[in-house]
């Protein structure tokens, strides 16, 4: 059996690497954040909970005070990592439940980064114990979800940024500010956003007993409660639509969210979804492996496609948004853009900024997207600087709550095989009873929905 010092000891040189552990390999603390110490939470230690956690101690002096997880081999492990990367050095509490951790209301950030079916409620119970919040997108598995956090977040005054990073990716910035406010594309009219990632599991294995590290009950919450299976805990829960909204709601969001962001767009007027599991059949995954949706904002339609089987028409681009204009193209990633002028002028090339010689445990770290470490920094930097003048992050809840709602109303939209035009004033489908019932899922006793009205 491993000791606890061995067991630290093996966690920060196996795997994360020494160098990318050690904070004083990190730069000094920007003089924005210098005197910012605030005490932090996080809820939801896997994969992407600790790469936006460990983002937000690259960037200001805060301290992690609780972390919490249904699963309790992951907690630990996040818990020890905590440890070596925080000034203090101090060993995070740790928590099974998110409403034990919430009643000490000591924090004043609360990091999300559950499963998408638990973002709503611990968002919401986190903004009454008076933080602000980092949650991650989709923000909500419904509708009705998505409308009560972002009434709780305004009711509460608390400050909420949604992780649709994008906007703050430096060459998606540099692509909107020196592209499209210029003038470069033109009348624009059309957008095209595709994923063609083989990203949905292929496998059908058989249901199985959970581990004895995870609180399975808990892990399924107000979810419907399906057997066990391995392919639900860790990281591929996006399979099932009981907790995930597919591949819509995970990669669809960020396209569509940078799409609103870049041409300033607000909700769509109509939203029109088709799909299904055309190819892999066999799959446990109850999840799309097709699917396209159109989102007409009137004077400008985008489309998504995703396809999880086949080959992709642009390699270079096989997530991405492509703006079309009449007097040129922008084609953006996550990886960098090209602006492609229609006859003269001259041709725009980026490539994704990476930051190694600031942040050189970036090269290192487990499981990190290191594209995407400069796009959470700048997101908690926004989020950091707007907790101290109250003000609206660049992905304030409203902004994700419309990107989410738009996704969710795509598979609403597939699900019945017709368009859907949502009213966000009244909450409700135009003239559609049917899909106004499926904007809220039934919840599992004894966990109770939350309300826009009673939050």
């Amino acid at each position: 059996m491993m000791s606890a010092m061995n067991r630290r000891t093996f966690l920060q040189n196996a795997g994360l690497g020494a160098a990318g552990l050690l904070l004083s390999r990190y730069p000094s603390f920007a003089d924005e954040f210098s005197e910012v110490k605030k005490r932090v939470g996080l809820i939801g230690t896997g994969w992407y909970g600790k790469c936006d956690l460990w983002r937000l101690l690259q960037v200001a002096p805060v301290e992690v005070v609780s972390l919490c997880d249904v699963d309790k081999r992951m907690l630990a492990d996040a818990a020890d990592i905590c440890a070596t990367r925080q000034v203090s050095r101090k060993r995070p509490r740790t928590y099974g439940d998110y409403r034990a951790m919430l009643k000490e209301k000591d924090l004043d950030l609360v990091l999300i980064a559950t499963p998408d079916h638990w973002h709503a409620l611990p968002m919401i119970e986190a903004v009454k114990a008076g933080a602000d919040i980092y949650v991650q997108k989709p923000t909500s598995l419904d509708v009705v979800e998505s409308q009560a956090m972002l009434a709780a977040a305004r009711k509460y005054q608390r400050v909420v940024q949604v992780g649709t990073q994008r906007r703050s990716t430096p060459h998606l910035i540099e692509a909107r500010d020196n592209i499209l406010r210029a003038g470069l594309l033109g009348k624009i009219a059309h957008v095209e956003l595709c994923c063609y990632y083989h990203m949905r599991t292929r496998d059908n294995p058989p249901d199985s007993t959970p581990p004895e590290n995870l609180d399975f009950e808990m892990w399924t919450g107000p979810a419907p409660l399906r057997p066990y299976n391995r392919l639900m805990h860790p990281r591929g829960w996006r399979a099932f639509m009981e907790y995930s909204n597919g591949i819509v709601g995970d990669m669809c969001i960020h396209m569509l969210d940078t799409a609103r962001w870049m041409l300033d767009l607000g909700w769509p007027k109509r939203v029109h979804s088709l799909g299904g599991i055309y190819v892999h059949r066999a799959s446990k995954a109850n999840t799309t492996d097709t699917q396209t949706a159109t989102f007409d904002f009137e004077n400008i339609s985008v489309v998504w496609q995703h396809r999880t089987w086949g080959t992709t028409p642009d390699p270079k681009y096989p997530w991405a948004l492509t703006i079309y204009g009449d007097k040129g193209t922008l084609k953006a990633s996550v990886m960098g853009y090209d602006f492609i002028p229609q006859g003269e002028g001259k041709a725009i090339s980026r490539e994704v900024t990476y930051e190694y010689e600031q942040f050189p445990g970036d090269r290192t770290e487990k499981d990190l997207e290191r594209h995407v470490a400069p796009a959470i920094r700048g997101h908690m930097k926004d989020l950091l600087r707007c907790t101290a003048s109250r003000g609206r992050p660049v992905a304030d809840i409203e902004q994700g709550c419309i990107s989410s709602i738009s996704s969710i109303l795509a598979n609403v939209s597939c699900q019945l095989g017709r368009s859907l035009a949502y009213d966000p004033a009244r909450g409700v489908v135009t003239g559609d009873e049917e899909a106004t019932r499926l904007l809220r899922r039934p919840y599992r006793a004894p966990w109770a929905h939350p309300e826009p009205g009673t939050v």
